[in-house]
């Protein structure tokens, strides 16, 4: 629930609503907008140098005991 709390859909809109229905109408359109974003950063997160930064920076590559 703390991840929603921080979210843009709970901040103020930047121009100020008469009406609590244009209230609700703005964060529904803003939540259902990013419950189906189709981006998705933590699949495209990396986990640390590659093969190429290795060969460049002249570091051997570690592979587990057998």
């Amino acid at each position: 629930m703390s991840a929603l709390t921080g979210s843009y859909v709970f901040r103020l809109p930047k121009q100020p609503l008469s009406h609590g229905v244009e209230e609700f109408r703005w964060r529904w359109r803003k939540l259902t907008s990013s419950l189906f974003d189709p981006y998705r950063p933590e699949l495209h997160y990396m986990r640390g140098p590659g093969p190429k930064w290795r060969e460049k920076h002249g570091q051997v590559e570690r592979t587990t005991p057998q």
